[in-house]
């Protein structure tokens, strides 16, 4: 099979279009693909331990957490901050007896959580702004997220 794929040359040529018909042809194009990829990688380790390219390592962006509970049907605190342009982890504390649903259109986010107990939600870097959520399962309790710079 390795003879249908040849060279990265070749494949640019049309080497790889002389394909055996029905299940044989199949495994020749994966055995293609294989030998593509393998190429790449293979030039790029090459490029790296010659120093042509250097790699960093990628870090990730540090998490604020921001902390909100839920009392007798009421976000504590009603307005809470974070800074912009960085990844959130909103903890929600539901103290009540009864389930609630934290939801925000705007954060693109709901999670139910279940009474006396704690739900995480992650949510993207946002834009310095105001970003309202409520409790889906009671309308009227609701809060604002604030991101400033």
């Amino acid at each position: 099979m390795a003879g249908f794929c040849g060279t990265l040359a070749g494949r640019a040529r049309g080497e790889c279009l002389r394909m055996p018909a029905g299940p044989a042809r199949s495994i020749a194009t994966l055995a293609c693909k294989n030998a593509a990829i393998l190429s790449v990688w293979a030039g790029l380790a090459a490029a790296t331990a010659i120093g042509a390219v250097q790699l960093e390592p990628v870090q990730a962006q540090e998490r604020i957490t921001v902390e909100i509970s839920v009392q007798n049907h009421s976000f504590q605190p009603s307005e809470v901050e974070a800074p912009a342009n960085k990844p959130l982890v909103l903890k929600v504390k539901n103290l009540d007896a009864t389930a609630m649903e934290f939801e925000s259109a705007s954060l693109r986010v709901e999670k139910v959580v279940t009474a006396n107990s704690e739900g995480t939600i992650n949510v993207r870097p946002l834009q310095p702004g105001r970003y309202s959520f409520f409790d889906d399962f009671h309308h009227e309790t609701t809060g604002t997220l604030v991101v400033r710079e």
